[in-house]
């Protein structure tokens, strides 16, 4: 299994401990990753609003490299893949369209053609690798972790782009995923929703308070964290979590937790080398946890 990697900015940026997780965890389960270091930013669909040609030239270009490299496209970004499934999907039903953009990509050598392939590491892990060859590289199996899964907005709607109609389980798929790994999956109002992240500079209140409303309501079902696939919901949950819990008025202090970092923990890596302790939100109660497990 070989794939052009899109790891997007954040996970280069304000959460490496996303991408050297994926790194790690990629390399333990014999998932090939050939870097587009070429690449540019999606423009997480703010780019879109302003200016969506430029948008989705930026967006054809990695979609072109990608192709040229000869391999489908993975990101670990939920909005990164909401923002391609969108534009692809643009750019494939209109010809004319297509080949205005791709005259400009030419200046590169550049072309995009229908037909890739682009999956967040979600989807690979659940329709690619499969979940039974997971289990079965699992060594420290996450027993009586509680978590709950945070999906956000990207990687569900709109729903016919996204490809639910093929996999109607996608909207299931984190769940699946951790209890793969042995934790327990907790199902609370608000994991399907809007983190906030794209409103926090316009309505920081609004924003903090849709964060916070969701961690509250995982902590009210037992969660001992959240886990997501999205690192700007990541951002959200985490990095602004002590803000929101002033906002909503509660206590929350719930770890956040990228997707790679829990599988990279039922794969025995080392935590430090998954940098959990990056976090603003601390998630030693986590390790203990999931440590504990493995001594009983």
């Amino acid at each position: 299994m070989k794939y052009a990697f899109w790891p997007g900015c954040v996970s280069k940026g304000a959460c490496p401990e996303l991408y050297e997780s994926m790194i790690l965890i990629s390399a333990k389960l014999g998932i090939e990753l050939e870097e587009m270091y070429d690449g540019n930013c999606t423009g997480a669909g703010v780019i879109s609003e302003h200016e969506p040609k430029l948008a989705d030239m930026l967006n054809a270009r990695n979609f072109a490299i990608a192709q040229k490299m000869g391999h489908d496209l993975v990101n670990i970004c939920s909005t990164c893949q909401g923002v391609q499934s969108m534009v692809q999907e643009k750019l494939d039903r209109d010809e004319e369209y297509r080949a205005e953009i791709n005259a400009q990509l030419a200046e590169e050598g550049l072309e995009y053609k229908p037909g890739l392939t682009i999956k967040n590491f979600m989807w690979v892990l659940v329709e690619d690798y499969g979940l039974d060859k997971l289990k079965e590289q699992v060594v420290r199996p996450l027993d009586g972790l509680r978590c709950g899964p945070f999906y956000g907005c990207y990687i569900l709607r709109p729903s016919r782009i996204l490809g639910m109609e093929e996999h109607p389980e996608r909207d299931d798929y984190l769940e699946q995923i951790i209890e793969a790994v042995g934790g327990t999956a907790v199902d609370y109002e608000g994991k399907d929703k809007c983190c906030g992240f794209p409103i926090l500079t316009n309505n920081r209140k609004n924003s903090l308070t849709q964060a916070g409303t969701h961690i509250g309501s995982a902590k009210d079902q037992g969660a001992d964290c959240l886990v997501t696939p999205c690192p700007l919901c990541h951002l959200n949950l985490d990095a602004q979590q002590p803000s929101a819990a002033e906002v909503i008025q509660r206590e929350l202090n719930v770890p956040i937790i990228h997707l790679p970092q829990l599988i990279g923990l039922a794969l025995g890596i080392d935590p430090k080398l998954l940098r959990m302790n990056r976090h603003v939100v601390g998630t030693q109660a986590v390790l203990d946890k999931v440590l504990a497990a493995v001594e009983a």
